[in-house]
């Protein structure tokens, strides 16, 4: 039975399409996506990384087709192929690799030049690597993405100042609440959108009145701590959350933590839900006094630094093209390598065969000169079917074939 080729395929769904409650459904934890590569392996996939953050869920790998990876995504989530189809991209070999790379780059981002993303390739790519999931092409591509991050962040400015979700509702904040530094914020939930908020909010608000609180108290210390914050009981938030003015919730809950039941102070209240899936109900704003706003609400607030920014893309898009033809160009010579080595083997055969024939009719044949010349020959030949091959422009695979039929080599081309 004949093994169905496989190819490479990038299938996700991101903010563009798919909106926060979407998002949630296919969201997946470190157990999860370590399920996910094992049924991978099940399955016959021979290379996988996975990408989940707030803004996108992202299968990268080698399969016999790209329905193969959304059923093993579907199969560890809590969404059906049929809602991830209606929102889904499917990208396939250059496609997925120009998406990858537009990701890793912080392009694709929903706030742009918001390079968090790169982080999370890096730690889903060493999770693969650790259950033996990433291919030579797999490696090689991850280290270019890598690399065209590096350089766009290093050589343009799309970057320029914070980038993140957190900092963009710390922005809101101080754009929309008068005198926030006299206001209490409440923080709740200290995972990483959290610490960073807080962190955010401490730099830019110099308020004195934050608040921290989270289901494991010991974590909300360690932060606190460092930026000498007061911590409260995850028992006291209904009372915490009536003092307070502005309510930022950035717990990794899969269920909404905060409804209009906890709140009951009548003083104008602000709430912030950074969460994926959201953990703030709608019902809240059937409050008067309250103001909620979504993750996704926030990051389609554009400034003038991020219209800015935006003058930074061509640059950047040069970067990637460069480092891509970079990629195509190893690309290429791993796809022909083979065939130049058997080609190689097949002329030096050719070479053995007629140097013995001319030492056995010539007395004084010198065999170290003969095998001298004929090794440059044997080195230009190939030489120069390198290059044709490089510069085949899209025939490379008939160029290979028709190699391979001349000289008579096996077909061993991966």
């Amino acid at each position: 039975m004949l093994l169905k080729r496989q190819r490479f395929y990038a299938i996700g769904i991101s903010y563009k399409k798919a909106d926060a409650t979407t998002r949630g459904h296919f969201a997946i934890s470190e157990t999860a996506q370590e399920a996910i590569l094992e049924g991978a392996k099940n399955e016959g996939v021979t290379a996988l990384t996975v990408i989940s953050t707030c803004n996108r869920t992202e299968l990268y790998g080698f399969a016999p087709d790209a329905m193969t990876l959304v059923k093993i995504l579907c199969e560890h989530t809590h969404g059906t192929i049929e809602e991830f189809l209606d929102v889904a991209y499917l990208h396939k070999g250059d496609d997925a690799i120009a998406h990858l790379f537009k990701v890793g780059t912080g392009l694709d981002s929903q706030i742009l030049g918001d390079f968090e993303i790169i982080g999370q390739l890096k730690i889903g790519f060493k999770r693969a690597k650790k259950l033996q999931l990433i291919n030579p092409f797999m490696e090689r591509l991850v280290n270019a993405v890598i690399q065209a991050s590096k350089r766009i962040k290093n050589e343009t400015e799309i970057s320029s100042g914070a980038t993140s979700v957190s900092f963009a509702a710390v922005q809101y904040i101080m754009a929309r609440v008068p005198y926030v530094s006299d206001k209490n914020i409440l923080l709740f939930g200290t995972g990483k959108i959290g610490r960073n908020t807080c962190e955010n909010l401490v730099k830019h608000t110099k308020n004195e009145h934050i608040t921290l609180i989270n289901r494991t108290k010991e974590k909300a210390e360690k932060i606190a701590g460092k930026f000498n914050l007061l911590v409260k009981e995850y028992a006291d938030i209904q009372s915490e959350i009536a003092q307070t003015d502005i309510l930022v919730v950035a717990t990794g809950a899969q269920k909404p933590t905060i409804s209009k039941e906890l709140l009951h102070s009548k003083k104008p209240l602000l709430i912030l839900d950074l969460s994926i899936p959201k953990n703030v109900s709608n019902d809240v704003e059937e409050l008067e006094n309250v103001t909620l706003l979504h993750l996704d609400q926030l990051s389609k607030m554009t400034d003038a630094t991020l219209k800015r920014r935006q003058g930074y893309i061509p640059q950047a898009e040069a970067i990637i093209a460069e480092i891509t033809d970079e990629f195509n160009v190893w690309l290429q010579t791993r796809k022909f390598a083979p065939t130049m080595k058997a080609l190689k083997v097949r002329l030096q055969e050719v070479q053995a065969a007629e140097i013995e024939n001319v030492r056995k009719k010539t007395p004084d044949f010198s065999e170290a000169s003969a095998t001298a010349m004929s090794d440059k020959i044997i080195q230009k030949i190939t030489n120069q079917f390198a290059h044709h091959l490089r510069n085949a422009n899209g025939s490379t695979d008939q160029s290979i074939a028709l190699i391979q039929s001349i000289f008579q080599l096996e077909n061993d081309n991966e």
